[in-house]
């Protein structure tokens, strides 16, 4: 499986197909690769809509490529994929690719957890899980070095995403005891796809608590803090209460993270700690106030804001991003960019 510069074609940039464009999260990474300019985007596929035009399904992203099924003999060398099926669907078509030596970012959660104990606890049995040893994780702030030279990269959730990103200043420092997460999400979250409890009827005008005490990005979030409290000796493992809510707005998501802390902190070394997680990050910003939702939206931006309550000793952590974007699609083009040595935010400014 070959992870190491990859090959240029005549347009003189890496060939990338995105499998499953026909999703909100598909579709919204073809639209981003179509304008890169160090990409060249050679097919989008899809299981539905066979023949149709992108843009056609999609008119805003203004893709002209036809959706066709995928096959890998009829499309030559592809240098790098997006795969973006539902989880288990994913692992067989991801193994196919690694096997031509294509490097994959992976949207499901399929090589999201490393430990394959948890992944069948909380989702059955893995289709291939003699690939997760090579797989990363990719929080691009985490793990930015790990990411550049990997061959297949699990694009994290993006409650994990806005979850962590607003919580790892506190577990960097041991600070983190307990944590409680509160999250809210828009509609298209669900995909294009809508279930009993996602459904537009049920979404309008009301707030919809889902998947409650079972969902399943809880253990992301705790298998990705643990290594950084342990770095600070603080124990290796933490219990996550996370709550998801399904919320009547398009897309937007922000994670509310309520911590216990390890010793009392206050406002100031809050600010400290934040600014020098933060100062050197594209696409974190640490805000002066409670960010919104349409703060980022459309962006690759995740804003945080983290306030000390002495009254309950607890630390507030508020972190907002756009699900479809760096939750989703706009991540998983932040880490094509390190995997291929582009600049981290071509394409995405």
């Amino acid at each position: 499986m070959a992870s190491g510069a990859p090959q240029l074609h005549a347009s003189g940039s890496p060939r990338v197909i995105v499998a499953g464009a026909t999703g909100f999260a598909g579709a919204l990474a073809a639209h981003l690769l179509w304008r890169h300019p160090g990409f060249e985007l050679a097919a989008v596929t899809g299981r539905s809509e066979v023949g149709r035009r992108l843009h056609d399904l999609y008119p805003r992203y203004r893709v002209p490529l036809e959706i066709e099924p995928l096959d890998l003999d009829r499309l030559g060398q592809i240098d790098a994929a997006i795969v973006a099926y539902p989880h288990a669907a994913a692992a067989p078509t991801v193994g196919d690719l690694r096997a031509r030596g294509a490097r994959v970012v992976d949207l499901s959660a399929d090589f999201r957890l490393a430990s394959l104990s948890t992944y069948e606890r909380w989702y059955g049995a893995h289709p291939r899980p003699d690939l997760l040893a090579e797989a990363v994780y990719g929080l691009t702030e985490l793990h930015r070095e790990r990411i550049a030279a990997a061959g297949l990269v699990a694009n994290p959730g993006c409650y994990p995403t806005a979850s962590l990103l607003g919580l790892a200043p506190l577990a960097r420092a041991g600070l983190i005891a307990d944590v409680v997460i509160d999250a809210k999400q828009g509609i298209s979250g669900a995909g294009r796809v809508f279930d009993d409890t996602t459904h537009l009827s049920m979404a309008g005008e009301n707030i919809l608590p889902y998947k409650v005490a079972e969902h399943r990005h809880t253990p992301e979030i705790e298998e990705q803090l643990q290594p950084l409290r342990a770095a600070a000796g603080a124990g290796d493992e933490v219990a996550v209460l996370f709550q998801a809510h399904l919320v009547p707005v398009d897309q937007g998501e922000l994670a509310d993270c309520y911590v216990t802390t390890t010793r009392p902190v206050g406002d100031a070394e809050l600010g400290e700690l934040f600014a020098a997680a933060y100062e050197h990050e594209p696409f974190v910003e640490v805000v002066a106030a409670p960010p919104g939702t349409r703060d980022v939206r459309e962006t690759n931006f995740c804003h945080v804001f983290a306030k000390a309550d002495p009254h309950s000793g607890k630390v507030i952590v508020l972190s907002a991003i756009d699900n479809l974007w760096k939750g989703t699609s706009s991540q998983a083009v932040q880490n094509l960019n390190l995997m291929f040595g582009h600049a981290e935010i071509e394409g995405l400014t």
